[in-house]
């Protein structure tokens, strides 16, 4: 798999992951790393300051040396960040919609505040496209929250319904979690200037939407 440098300087380096990728060895033993491959290509040891689950496609942050990573891991652990995931899901939600359910920061913790808001984007049939913004970083909180508001993500073989899932597979082609991380904004860690990082949907997951009817899943229609 191949992956695209969004944003690089002397600070922070920014990729779009591809879903199926690994972002740190620690996080699973099988395949590619995508820190193993920014560091290749930069010819540098770069630093993860936040994860993507395996299956999520889309912006992906590092720092570039150990001062910078305490900077920006601060910033997250503040609630400093912003991130927005855009997904496809089983229903027809609201226009707006706010899930607050605690959920474990780490495998096997114990549950925390969470808090994500979201709103509907496009919908068809008995399905949506819809944004989520995380207020908080726990352990696969879009996808459990989702779930919880019984809008599972489609693709999603842990929280989401294996019919549906398979009928997107069947009749779109669609062969991966549908959920992307498509902004992450932030305040450079040097500068302090506004950072805001884009990437748009991946062909994997725009192709079986267009399928669907939703030609153009980056616009902003809410």
């Amino acid at each position: 798999m191949s992956i695209s440098i969004l944003h690089v300087d002397d600070a922070v380096v920014a990729v779009d992951k591809p879903s199926g990728m690994l972002v740190h060895r620690g996080w699973g033993e099988e395949g590619e790393v995508a820190m193993l491959i920014v560091r290749d290509l930069l010819k540098s040891w770069v630093y993860p300051v936040h994860r993507l689950d395996r299956g999520t496609s889309g912006v992906l942050l590092f720092a570039r040396d150990p001062e910078n990573a305490r900077v920006l891991g601060a910033a997250f652990e503040a609630r400093e960040v912003q991130k927005t995931y855009r997904a496809l899901v089983r229903g027809t939600p609201p226009p707006t919609f706010d899930v607050d359910q605690p959920i474990p920061r780490t495998e096997g913790g114990s549950r925390v505040p969470a808090v994500t808001r979201a709103r509907t984007l496009f919908t068809r049939d008995r399905y949506a496209w819809v944004e989520a913004r995380p207020e908080t970083g726990r352990l696969h909180q879009v996808r459990r929250h989702l779930k919880h508001a019984t809008h599972p993500i489609i693709g999603d073989v842990n929280y989401g319904k294996g019919d549906h899932n398979r009928h997107w597979r069947g009749t779109f082609g669609l062969h991966r979690l549908a959920l992307h991380a498509s902004v992450l904004a932030l305040a450079h860690p040097v500068t302090g200037q506004p950072l805001v990082l884009h990437a748009p949907v991946p062909s994997d997951l725009a192709g079986p939407l267009a399928l669907w009817g939703l030609v153009d899943p980056d616009l902003d229609r809410a």
